[in-house]
């Protein structure tokens, strides 16, 4: 007896955690089918069966709640919530929604039905909003018509509201609500009536924002409305595009969500790729401090809090990340002092008393040096050295280098400030280093710094040419520029828009060096 009702316990346990998610489909023929998942705005493979007879049944103890959907032959598919429970369900097609029978699931017998009333109102929406176009508003039809639209809306938003006050803690009530706006109160006014703050509507939107989120479930990511909201929000229309204003926000979200989550590694990830890939120059400022916030740092546990991420991805993904973080824009980069072609002058760029400094890493071998360095030259002779622009290049002149470097300079009449680890400086530094820089912070009497020596790395250079545009104060305002683009940057900032300009835009000089961003 004691046996017996520990088998059936065992057998109560199984039955238990064993969730299916069984779907018949009419008239479908016997073949290979998929049950495919979203992760964020992207579909994916979730799983593979065979269906026999219409029927295929997938184990749903594999996967995570979510939006799911079966993917048929042609292309064809349709989508359901799975989550964490029995899903028996039976539809024929081409209609699959709206021939949708809920056979078991609680989460879909209001899915379903919620699925089907939008896209009815939504087409017939459409129809009403069409017919309204075609007519002028002193058409007593017009209002009519605008009545009924009114009308449909507020059916649609009533049912919502009513679907999340009765479901709060399902999948489907969280879905529905984050899939609505947040209502924006009016401004506030003073006694004569005048708003006190023309924002104050797009402040309370950007603060709410994410009111309508529950921002501690993590199924809300394997959904294509969480990514759209995440878009929208550090997009163009709520976000300033510059590096700056996107890392405030970044940080103040994510740091909102559970480290431990799927919610905070799909918004992390992402803020990081998208920053990382994108084409707008400044914005791997973004990147580098996601890395060095989310990735390259240990919480309490001592793990990096991305804990999606492989262990032996770290050491790519953080390399160099400390020099890099000095070499975003609004930073001051480490000084350079180096020698030049005489090689007993030292020169450095934190000296110039310049209202703008270029520091331009090139190599005389070089082919895009060769063809980017006389055109800077001419800059600097016709417009940048008048205007208290200084050029501060660093070139390539180890070993045989060193006279190829003076060569060029001398052929090209090249009048702006060329240092470089020359042959000779090397090889003292690999003798003595000591001799060249300070032992300890503060040692007088050194004419360089191991930065200086070791300007490669500190500046991160894989590719030349590179350029970099300070301010007066030495900080970084733009950089990975073309000659065309320093050209027009800087007499902008000047006052010179309307200047005529020695070098209208290269298009393949602009990719070259977007490339090396």
């Amino acid at each position: 007896m004691k046996n017996l009702f520990i088998s059936l316990f065992i057998l109560f346990l199984f039955q238990g955690f064993s969730q299916k998610i069984s779907i018949k489909v009419l008239n479908e023929k016997d073949t290979t089918v998929h049950l495919i998942r979203y992760y964020g705005e992207k579909l994916y493979y979730a799983d593979t069966a065979e269906m026999k007879n219409g029927q295929v049944v997938f184990d749903g103890v594999k996967q995570k709640p979510g939006i799911f959907g079966l993917f048929l032959s042609g292309q064809r598919y349709f989508e359901f919530i799975y989550n964490n429970e029995d899903v028996i369900l039976e539809t024929s097609s081409p209609d699959f929604i709206p021939n949708m029978k809920v056979k078991k699931s609680i989460e879909n017998s209001l899915f379903i039905p919620y699925v089907n009333f939008i896209q009815t109102q939504r087409a017939e929406l459409t129809k009403l909003t069409e017919k309204k176009s075609l007519l002028g508003k002193e058409n007593p039809e017009f209002k009519n018509l605008s009545d009924q639209i009114d009308k449909m809306n507020k059916d649609v938003e009533d049912y919502q509201l009513k679907l999340i006050a009765e479901n709060p803690s399902k999948l489907v009530g969280k879905i529905v609500k984050m899939s609505l706006e947040i209502t924006i109160p009016e401004s506030p006014k003073d006694e004569a009536g005048i708003v006190l703050d023309s924002n104050f509507r797009f402040k309370y939107y950007r603060k709410h924002f994410w009111d309508n989120v529950d921002l501690n479930e993590d199924a809300l990511v394997n959904n294509p409305v969480f990514h759209n909201k995440l878009e929208f929000y550090f997009g163009k229309n709520m976000c300033i595009p510059h590096c700056d204003s996107v890392l405030k926000y970044a940080f103040d979200f994510c740091d909102r969500l559970p480290q431990n989550s799927k919610m905070f590694e799909y918004s992390v990830g992402w803020i990081a790729s998208t920053y990382g890939k994108s084409e707008i120059m400044g914005m791997d400022k973004v990147y580098l401090y996601m890395l060095d916030r989310y990735y390259c740092t240990k919480n309490a546990a001592g793990k990096s809090p991305a804990f999606w991420v492989a262990e032996d991805k770290f050491k790519d993904m953080c390399d160099n990340l400390k020099n890099k973080l000095n070499l975003v824009i609004g930073a001051r980069p480490p000084n350079l002092i180096l020698r030049d072609t005489t090689d007993t002058k030292w020169f450095d760029f934190y000296s110039l008393k310049s209202d703008y400094t270029i520091v331009y890493f090139w190599d005389p071998e070089c082919g895009h040096c060769k063809k980017t360095t006389p055109k800077l030259e001419t800059l600097y002779q016709k417009k940048f050295k008048s205007r208290n622009i200084e050029i501060f290049a660093i070139g390539k002149a180890i070993g045989k280098d060193f006279e190829g470097w003076k060569k060029f300079i001398r052929e090209n009449n090249m009048s702006f400030i060329n240092v470089a680890v020359t042959d000779k400086l090397y090889e003292q530094a690999k003798a003595d280093p000591n001799s060249l820089v300070p032992v300890y912070p503060g040692e007088k009497g050194k004419p360089t710094t191991l930065e200086s020596l070791n300007y490669q790395t500190i500046y991160d250079i894989f590719s030349m040419p590179k350029v970099y545009i300070l301010d007066k104060d030495k900080k970084i305002i733009a950089k990975h520029i073309s000659i065309s683009q320093m050209e027009d940057l800087l007499d902008r900032l000047q006052g010179f828009k309307d200047a005529p300009k020695l070098f209208p835009p290269d298009p393949e000089e602009d990719e070259q060096m977007q490339k090396k961003e």
